[in-house]
């Protein structure tokens, strides 16, 4: 058995795009191999700014011989037919067999396929895999690049080392022709190093400066960069994202801790670290009071002999300079107040359909206010309308513009900085969390109520102009929205109707459709469904008490239905439920009308009505009193009396009096459970 290399050389490979390629590398190489019906012992990729590679172990020295049968036609079938048989094939008429079964006299063709080298199918495979590469952007270069059927690849291709063995696989796509030789460190190492196989590959390209395995560059990034602001009394911000992203940028990472002036964390904190991750791939630090140290942790990818002090005075220059933007965006706009600066939300348009974000404004405070002032939200009203109206402010500001990621954040200091009330400037900053599932979901009553009225505007005017998220598309992103209103409901257990407040909601564009607070509700339900799966919440739970209708109330409903699954799973539930589905069948075939006239009844029967009488004033009584759980206990006194009912009475009497009296039973039964949720929806139970 015989290990392959393969090494695909270019210019940079962006880091966003090298987890992926080496995913690609893998699978279609290995698709490649199955094709010929080869398969490796063991398939390690490799990715670093300017190489993808990857080692195939175990690979036999040729393919397995294989033999493969095929019936065709009929022997006395047409010529044409015939002639087809024999090119799909690829043999002759006298190479034919002619077999006899039940059906008559068959032609066969036995292809015999001989084993090929192993190098031979590699040699084929490497343009197929380079030619199949599915970057997400790609490009063409040089003379061939005027045609479109030229190669096409991330950056231009460099060379390409295929080896088997220590045999050379012979190949070439475009101008790259298959060799031993590669390259080292750009500034490392100068001229070719050649490779004798894949087991001197990665030590050969460590020695010329090359760290190709990046599991083992993103340690030394994450390492180094926790060692060099512990080295100086800091404390590293981790960033995993940086931690590969930087690993990708370099095939020699040397993390070195820089410093900037103090005088730039007068600057909200969140704009410095946006300054240094997006712009620059710079790590942050803290000292060791919490508080952000004016330091700085990047990469380098190379080796300084002055022990990095050059690189270091290098990216304190480009970070200063990122930084004194910073700064002065942030002075600039608190030169006006955020009301000054919302005077010009109406020249941003919110979507053609729904006018500008000034009008969106208007919306979401009134709808505020009306949280507050109807005791949906205990919020004080005058503060919910403030910071509604401030809320998207700082969309307009300089720093929003460069920064889009601190919109909310950076309102929230402007509020501070003007000196508006704490709750309104913390409404201001938090009003778009919940962002996603696992995002802090505000508590302060009045971010509440600003958050609350945002995320119902949106989902209501886009759902009343029928732009609904449809499949896999949600382009205005209703589906995290609507998440954002069920946890904002729940976590602050609002009672509220759903129905009204998204109907008062839909009318503040003077809409009046209550279609569409239906349409809303049912979206908010469906996406409660979701939500509640990953906390173990049945959905057909939700669905049985949803249906009765009335239960919008997403604390009551949500309260309700853990104590119906509490309930379902027990001994008495699911037979309770296995009971009202059949009586629930025999009442759906059954057509009857109510009967006078006395019989003696018998004594299940007698225990159901009794058991009925007794449950039917509780468990309404329960409801009512939102004690489900009592709710619950009465109805599992039914089930012992529904069991032997139908154990011993016959419901379809020949006595037209005894089964109407004992469908009525039934129906009673039916409805008594309906008080708590509709047992039609729940699954299981026969």
């Amino acid at each position: 058995m015989t290990d392959f290399l393969l090494e695909i050389l270019s210019e940079e490979i962006p880091a966003r795009m090298q987890a992926k390629a080496r995913e690609d590398l893998a699978r279609l190489f290995t698709a490649e191999l199955a094709e010929a019906g080869l398969n490796a012992d063991d398939l390690t990729v490799y990715s670093t700014p300017r190489r993808l590679a990857l080692i195939a172990k175990g690979l036999p020295a040729e393919t397995q011989a294989v033999s493969e049968e095929r019936r065709g036609p009929r022997a006395d079938a047409p010529d044409k037919a015939i002639e087809g048989f024999l090119r799909g094939a690829g043999v002759t008429r006298d190479q034919l067999e002619e077999r006899e079964d039940k059906k008559g006299t068959f032609l066969f063709a036995v292809i015999d396929t001989p084993g090929r080298a192993t190098r031979d199918v590699l040699a084929e495979a490497i343009p197929a895999v380079i030619r199949a590469f599915p970057w997400p952007k790609s490009m063409r270069w040089g003379a061939a690049s005027e045609s479109t059927e030229s190669l096409r690849w991330v950056r231009p291709l460099q060379g390409i080392v295929a080896i088997f063995g220590e045999e050379l696989v012979e190949c070439s796509i475009g101008d790259a022709t298959s060799g031993y030789d590669t390259v080292g460190h750009r500034f490392h190492h100068t001229g070719p190093i050649t490779i004798g196989g894949a087991d001197d590959y990665v030590e050969k390209l460590r020695a010329c400066h090359v760290i190709v395995d990046q599991a083992e560059r993103e340690t030394i990034v994450r390492d180094g960069a926790k060692k060099a602001a512990e080295d100086a009394g800091l404390v590293l911000v981790g960033d995993e994202g940086l931690v590969v992203e930087n690993a990708g940028l370099t095939e020699w990472p040397v993390p070195l801790l820089g410093t900037f002036d103090e005088s730039y964390l007068e600057v909200p904190e969140e704009v410095i670290q946006l300054t240094a991750r997006i712009n620059q791939k710079y790590f942050i630090c803290r000292k060791a009071d919490g508080s952000l140290a004016p330091n700085f942790v990047c990469t380098a990818n190379i080796e300084a002999k002055d022990g990095g002090k050059g690189v270091v005075a290098g990216n304190e220059k480009v970070l200063a300079a990122r930084l004194s933007d910073a700064k002065f965006f942030w002075e600039q706009d608190r030169l006006k107040t955020l009301e000054q600066h919302a005077e010009r939300l109406g020249e941003i348009v919110f979507h053609e359909k729904l006018g500008t974000v000034a009008d969106k404004v208007e919306r979401v405070a009134r709808l505020a206010r009306w949280l507050a002032e109807e005791g949906i939200v205990a919020a004080d009203p005058d503060k919910a309308e403030q910071a509604a109206r401030l809320a998207k402010a700082d969309l307009v500001t300089g720093m929003v513009g460069e920064f889009a990621d601190l919109q909310g954040v950076m309102g929230g200091y402007y509020a501070e900085a003007e000196g508006l009330d704490t709750e309104v400037a913390n409404a201001i900053r938090d009003h778009y969390k919940p962002v996603g599932q696992g995002d802090e979901v505000p508590r302060a009553p009045v971010t509440v109520a600003v958050s609350l009225a945002d995320k119902l505007d949106t989902l209501s005017q886009f759902f009343a102009e029928d732009m609904k998220p449809t499949g896999s598309k949600d382009p205005f992103a209703l589906r995290r929205a609507g998440l954002g209103v069920l946890e904002l409901l729940s976590a602050n257990e609002i009672r509220a109707r759903l129905f009204g407040v998204v109907n008062h909601t839909v009318n503040l564009r003077k809409l009046h459709a209550n279609i569409i607070a239906d349409e809303v509700l049912q979206f908010l339900i469906d996406r409660l469904k979701v939500q509640q799966r990953e906390a173990g919440v049945r959905h057909d739970l939700i669905d049985a008490v949803f249906a009765l209708g009335g239960e919008d109330d997403l604390v009551r409903l949500l309260a309700r239905v853990k104590a119906l699954q509490a309930f379902v799973e027990t001994e008495d539930g699911v037979n309770l439920l296995a009971g009202y589905k059949r009586a629930a069948n025999i009442l759906k075939k059954e057509e009857w009308e109510p009967l006078e006239g006395d019989y003696a009844a018998e004594p299940a029967e007698a225990a159901l009505r009794e058991a009925l009488d007794a449950a039917e004033p509780k468990a309404a009584a329960a409801i009512e009193a939102e004690d489900f759980e009592g709710a619950m206990a009465a109805l599992a006194s039914l089930r012992a009396p529904i069991d032997s009912f139908f154990e011993t009475v016959t419901v379809n009497d020949e006595d037209a009096v005894k089964r109407a009296s004992r469908l009525q039973m039934l129906e009673r039964m039916r409805d008594a459970v309906h008080t708590v949720a509709d047992f039609s929806k729940i699954e299981g139970g026969g």
